[in-house]
């Protein structure tokens, strides 16, 4: 692999970034080394590049960035480059919550439907009980559900509605799982509040109070900025591929912000201090307390032979706690496609370190984060990157025997049920939106949002997806499984996906529906007639350029066109019409599909 992250000529520039801060003419001597440490670092997991920050009490100390933003154009990373900081965004979402306590009389420890009304949950008990606290302490019995955003992502009123057919797989208040809606709806609880995008409000509240002029919210504002960081993964274990930004904004409160170390040392100052920047009280004490103090367990987090000064492992509100070395310890990660982040502080010690990193997935912000913090308080040395070398290439073996057993069950030589062409329509799930599948030569794809996946035939009607954004790499084994079902029609009804959500047992189920086609007017106009059965008068007609059918003693049904004479209830999944014309292009019959047999009727 060609060297790209210790050239000389990118060494010079990187090390301008740490005087530009704070008129530093030397480096302070905790810091003596660190640019050859962080440089391995990078080498050793085949990271493009990774920007720090450094407060401790009032002060900026370090500031500086290694390695490139942008691998292809060589172009270096500085104090003021722009990265996506993910989940780190939700210590701004529960601040504002924090701050319209009293603003608004919120009080965390009542019903969420207080606020919102007209909200629901997947069971009445927990619409009836869930607080605020309980959402900002992950421990609603919600577990992640996070593929509803990301394969099928949505306006932030749409993404809301959702959670209601969202099924928890715990009691509420039982067990923390991490779950990002739980974030989205503070944001949309501040929104309905102040009628104020939640953008706004972070804007307005924060970013302008503090300083944290080079922050933003939006993908297109982190393309369009100055420095902006291009987002990379590592595959095929060494490669650094680009990756694409993701366009987070309908779940915006959990993770959307994009910023700069410098922007995030002034976020840190606010923490460290008590929710004070300078003089002006930005977030109230009260609520700093609450936050950084221990509302959920995560685990048990007992001490290891090998790390015995490493403790408990608790949540706040947006931040997970925890001892380090005998100091606590408040810090959130962030991840998003393309970057990895660190946000942490010590209150005791007034020590705070941002690490923000263009690599998706990567252990490096740990890693970093743990070596300054070592360094800045003088605590002992401890190899943090040889390390997470070895958890890594653990990991690794663990997810190579897990593929192994999960293809081991593997049925050879088998075919599916139907042609590929019968598996093509459009797939919905309340809870997590929508997918087509289409079909391309001898191959069936789900179309998503942002990527189509291609479905290798495991065995039968079961096919395991593959993405291919990057291109198709069947060394990257899925733990999905996509399982078609035929319904008593004999068509493929339903589409089943498993480990979809690890925590739900049951698998997710999507309803089939066949893609609309496009019809004119004028074509349509020759399903119109007036057809008997069983003594019944049947009629179809046109209406707003629509097709419907009307049976007596029914409702009429809207029908949408899906090709070749055939025409789905547009509201009932399972049901269609299919109509058959001589050679004249006249009508001669119209045949009704149902689950329970065909029903033809005769042109009148």
């Amino acid at each position: 692999m060609k060297k790209i992250l210790t050239s000389l000529p990118f060494l010079a520039i990187a090390l301008l970034s740490v005087v530009s801060v704070n008129g530093q003419s030397k480096t302070d001597k905790r810091f003596v080394g660190l640019e050859a440490e962080v440089n391995k670092i990078l080498k050793d997991h085949h990271a493009a590049g990774v920007a720090v920050a450094v407060v401790e009490k009032n002060k900026v100390i370090f500031a500086k960035g290694f390695g490139y933003r942008d691998v292809e154009n060589k172009l270096p990373v500085t104090s003021t480059t722009q990265f996506a900081i993910g989940s780190c965004t939700k210590a701004f979402t529960a601040s504002l919550i924090g701050m319209l306590q009293s603003e608004k009389s919120i009080d965390l420890d009542k019903p969420f439907t207080n606020y919102v009304n007209d909200f629901k949950f997947y069971s009445s008990n927990l619409t009836n009980h869930v607080t605020l606290r309980d959402m900002m302490s992950h421990r609603t019995g919600l577990p992640r559900h996070d593929l509803s955003w990301y394969i099928s992502p949505d306006t932030r009123e749409n993404l809301v509605k959702r959670i209601q057919y969202m099924e928890p797989s715990a009691e509420l208040r039982q067990v923390w799982q991490y779950n990002n809606f739980m974030y989205l709806m503070q944001g949309y609880l501040v929104e309905k509040l102040t009628e104020k995008s939640w953008e706004l409000n972070v804007q307005d509240k924060i970013f302008d109070k503090i300083g944290m002029k080079n922050s933003n919210f939006s993908i297109q504002k982190l393309a369009a900025y100055a420095e902006p960081a291009i987002g990379y993964q590592v595959v095929k274990d060494s490669v650094i591929k680009k990756t694409p930004y993701y366009n987070i904004a309908g779940m915006g409160p959990a993770g959307s912000i994009n910023s700069t170390v410098v922007d995030m040392a002034q976020w840190l100052k606010v923490w460290i201090h008590g929710g004070k920047f300078d003089t002006t009280q930005i977030i109230p004490s009260s609520f700093i307390r609450e936050a950084t103090s221990s509302q959920m367990i995560i685990s048990g987090g007992l001490p290891s032979a090998e790390f015995p000064d490493i403790q408990f492992s608790n949540y706040g509100f947006a931040w997970m706690l925890a001892s380090y070395k005998g100091h606590y310890r408040v810090e959130h990660g962030g991840a998003i496609d393309g970057f990895t982040a660190s946000t942490c502080f010590f209150p005791t010690d007034s020590v705070g370190i941002v690490v923000l990193v263009n690599q998706g997935g990567s252990k490096v912000p740990g890693v970093v984060r743990n070596i300054l913090v070592d360094r800045v308080l003088g605590l002992s040395y401890f190899d943090w990157n040889e390390d997470a070398l070895k958890t890594m290439q653990k990991i690794k073996e663990a997810t190579t025997k897990a593929e192994q057993a999960a293809s081991s069950n593997q049925i050879k030589n088998t075919k599916a049920s139907h042609l590929l062409s019968d598996y093509v329509g459009v797939y919905s799930n309340d809870g997590y939106g929508s997918f087509e599948v289409i079909q391309k030569g001898d191959s069936l794809f789900a179309k998503l949002k942002n990527d189509n996946w291609w479905l290798e035939q495991f065995h039968y009607d079961i096919f395991r997806p593959f993405e291919t954004t990057n291109g198709i790499d069947t060394a990257e084994k899925s733990s999905f499984r996509f399982q078609f079902n035929t319904g008593l029609n004999g068509e493929i009804e339903s589409a089943s996906l498993y480990n979809f959500e690890p925590a739900i047992a049951a698998p997710i189920k999507f309803k089939k529906t066949n893609a609309p086609k496009d019809l004119a007017a004028e074509d349509i106009k020759k399903y119109v007639g007036v057809f008997t059965l069983a003594g019944a008068e049947i009629k179809t007609y046109l209406k707003d350029k629509t097709l419907y059918v009307f049976v007596p003693g029914q409702p009429e049904y809207e029908l949408v066109p899906v090709g070749n004479n055939k025409f789905d209830f547009k509201k009932i999944p399972g049901y269609a019409v299919s109509f058959e014309l001589n050679d004249k292009k006249e009508l001669i019959s119209l045949t009704f599909m149902q689950p329970n047999g065909n029903f033809k009727a005769q042109i009148k």
